[in-house]
């Protein structure tokens, strides 16, 4: 999952979604991974039949993540088995110790960590996750916020660390917020959606086409394969 690569723009996860032909639609349109929350506070939450739905019309295209804010290690397995999910996505405050089970089981982890509230982004030694994904985390929700924020900090972190950008990232941002961190990967919701929830395809593909290619001669790690 972090296998260097000379992929020339940041991979791009869609996330959120709560339909089966959209999530084709977004693969059509340039994702390299879907992401289904499982979080019912969120606007976005689905059920696990529908994220079964969702991972059989992709017939493994690119990879299904599934998205959990502190959930129990069984809760995320019985997902990841009735879903077929690639890797998980943390998005709360879990412990290192569940990361690493997760992680043995074994399955690729992508931990959150956040700029105004814990897990700090200067905590990710304690976590061995396959990759980490970066937003301000300022919102009520831990994630979902479509707040802008500048990450121009996180340059030297994605230096150490395999990188995913994300947190009010749209088609007028994207170039720059990409280009002050250089992440290997970007992830977006409420950007390209017409309604929570509802992805609009066109959307996703003048975002696709907005990504900014790797500067100078820094090769970006694969997160999604």
């Amino acid at each position: 999952m972090m296998r260097q690569s000379p992929v020339q723009k940041p991979q791009l996860k869609v996330c959120g979604l709560t339909r089966a032909d959209e999530a084709l639609a977004c693969v059509a349109a340039g994702a390299d991974a879907i992401g289904c929350v499982f979080y019912p506070p969120s606007p976005r939450h689905v059920p696990l039949e529908t994220a079964a739905a969702i991972a059989h019309a992709l017939k493994g295209a690119v990879p299904l993540v599934g998205v959990f804010v502190d959930a129990s290690y069984e809760i995320i397995m019985q997902a990841v088995r009735t879903c077929g999910l690639n890797a998980v996505q943390l998005h709360g405050g879990e412990p290192p110790a569940l990361v690493d089970r997760l992680a043995r089981a074994p399955l690729p982890v992508i931990k959150a960590l956040f700029v105004h509230r814990r897990p700090f982004a200067t905590q990710a030694p304690h976590y061995p996750a396959h990759a980490f994904l970066l937003e301000s985390g300022a919102g009520r929700l831990p994630g979902g916020t479509a707040q802008a924020w500048n990450p121009e900090p996180l340059k030297q972190f994605s230096r150490r660390h395999p990188l995913v950008l994300a947190g009010g990232l749209s088609v007028e941002n994207i170039a720059a917020a990409a280009g002050a961190c250089q992440p290997d990967a970007v992830d977006v919701s409420s950007s390209v959606e017409s309604a929570p929830g509802r992805k609009d395809p066109r959307k996703v593909k003048l975002l696709t086409a907005a990504l900014p290619a790797a500067a100078g001669r820094r090769f970006l790690r694969r997160i999604f394969k």
